[in-house]
């Protein structure tokens, strides 16, 4: 294309003039690109050692039934580690603890917390706990609409619990067909409690003891 080593040269000047600075501004961007990969890599890596180590002392403190240290170190991971699986871990366990303690309205708030997270495995666990502990303190309606807003897609593997759980709310609220209904879908839609075929017939009995009245 060139005649001359001095027609290549003046091109390669022409040139680096023309893009010199668009090279160089890219130049810089992808090494602070790379730079900033590492550095957030490092951090992550830094900190889901620090969450694991913490959550070790959680459970420590757990077996040991040192419950005042449980929830400091359960806010701690709630603070610090935010969003990450030993916070969602970290508040189930908190919320058992203050279930066991009477304080069923924390232990709420903390569920209703770790099921707003986007891991669907650890929101629905977090759910069906908080509806079996809506069942227990009588709040029946309030647990089928939270499983009405379940979405149905997210917790396919989870079909089964969730009906039988409706089932268990319908009895509570002698609505028995229902109740039926929602046990024979569970039966149909995953793995069964070994509860639930007891349910069933204890059902079966108790509209017979209707019947006979």
């Amino acid at each position: 294309m060139y005649d001359s080593e001095e027609e290549q040269v003046e091109a390669l000047k022409r040139w680096w003039k023309e893009n010199s600075t668009a090279t160089i501004v890219g130049l810089v961007m992808g090494i602070v690109i790379i730079l900033g990969w590492n550095y957030w890599q490092d951090h992550k890596k830094a900190q889901s050692a620090q969450a694991s180590a913490t959550y070790d002392q959680l459970l420590k403190a757990l077996d040991e039934n040192k419950n005042d240290s449980v929830d400091k170190l359960a806010q701690r991971m709630q603070e610090q580690f935010k969003g990450t699986e030993y916070a969602a871990f970290s508040g189930l366990l908190q919320a058992k603890l203050k279930s066991q303690q009477g304080d069923f309205a924390a232990a709420k708030q903390i569920l209703k917390t770790i099921a707003a997270e986007p891991n669907k495995q650890l929101s629905n666990i977090a759910k069906i706990r908080l509806v079996r502990l809506m069942l227990a303190t009588g709040e029946y309606e309030q647990g089928l609409q939270v499983i009405n807003e379940v979405d149905a897609k997210a917790a396919a593997s989870y079909s089964a619990n969730y009906d039988e759980l409706v089932g268990d709310l319908y009895v509570a609220l002698d609505r028995l067909d229902e109740a039926r209904t929602s046990y024979q879908n569970a039966l149909r839609n995953g793995q069964p409690s070994p509860l639930l075929q007891f349910k069933i017939d204890d059902l079966t009995a108790q509209e017979k003891l209707e019947t006979q009245k």
